[in-house]
């Protein structure tokens, strides 16, 4: 989520999350700052190392050096 944002429900990630849930594929979300245990019935994971170990691709609007020691795993737009 972009910083400084509270806008979930906007975000352009939603149809390619239910694309996905669409095709049966799991879908966890790493976002810090939602206080939740899940989202459009996805689990929010607040820790990246749990969220690392557990993703086997990671969608990212925009690389980010906390991605950088599992760059094998990332799709994004950059």
């Amino acid at each position: 989520m972009k910083t400084g944002s509270d806008n979930f429900r906007a975000s352009a990630i939603q149809g390619i999350i239910e694309r996905l849930k669409n095709k049966n594929v799991e879908v966890v979300i790493y976002e810090p700052t939602l206080k939740t245990d899940s989202f459009n019935d996805c689990k929010v994971i607040s820790d990246f190392n749990e969220f690392a170990n557990t993703s086997d691709v990671i969608l990212a609007n925009r690389l980010d050096d906390i991605l950088n020691d599992v760059k094998d795993k990332v799709y994004t737009r950059d």
